[in-house]
């Protein structure tokens, strides 16, 4: 791990925990823009849903192919709204953040936007060099290895010394084949896959990885 300079972060589920509640409120949102899009009822827009996040990577990606809708819309009634009910200022994540002294970046399937908000309210904004959302890769989503490669020549990432960090698999099979070193932020770990370097229950289980030790190891 000595040789790493760089830190890919997911956001959603990643750097706060699945159990807050806000990706439910996301995922209801997605629900309702489907069956209000497609004029469909919520059960019909909900199998839509699901089905398009299996065979496309995301939601968006499939009502893009098959129907034509714009992003910008969707983007922005799925995640303009206030993440604060939901979560709050992390210090210890921001001490765990200042502590790693490479340089760290936001990769996610999200909007820049949605990004910079949770990242605000958590109080780490400061912490990230760069926010990749899915309109800086052209609305391709991971895990496609496209998404990976436009994120690479954007941010000047060198993936053999680099560490990928999420909550779903799938999407550190790319990470793995382009030599990052990866971690699966998973409360219930169900199995081991060949590309997962490390396994995580929360994202402060880094400092573990690292060797940081974090004040107040009494309240985890």
């Amino acid at each position: 791990l000595a040789q790493l300079d760089w830190i890919c972060f997911d956001l959603d589920n990643t750097l706060y925990p699945l159990s807050n509640g806000l990706w439910e409120v996301i995922d209801e949102r997605i629900q309702e823009f489907v069956a209000r899009t497609l004029h469909l009822s919520l059960d019909e827009a909900l199998r839509i849903q699901k089905q398009y996040w299996r065979e496309y990577g995301t939601t968006l990606s499939g009502l893009m192919a098959e129907h034509g809708v714009e992003p910008g819309p969707y983007l922005a009634y799925v995640h303009n709204f206030d993440v604060s009910p939901y979560m709050g200022s992390n210090p210890r994540l921001r001490a765990l953040l200042t502590a790693l002294p490479q340089r760290k970046l936001i990769f996610t399937n999200a909007s820049s936007e949605h990004a910079y908000n949770v990242l605000r309210v958590l109080g780490v904004e400061d912490c990230f060099e760069f926010v990749v959302g899915v309109e800086e890769v052209d609305y391709i989503p991971k895990p496609d290895p496209r998404a990976y490669e436009i994120c690479r020549e954007k941010t000047g990432v060198d993936p053999q010394k680099s560490m990928f960090i999420d909550d779903l698999p799938e999407n550190l099979k790319p990470a793995k084949a382009m030599g990052m070193v990866t971690v699966w932020v998973t409360a219930s770990r169900r199995r081991a896959f060949e590309f997962v370097d490390y396994y995580l229950t929360h994202i402060e289980g880094l400092a573990d990885i690292f060797g940081i030790r974090l004040a107040n190891e009494a309240s985890r």
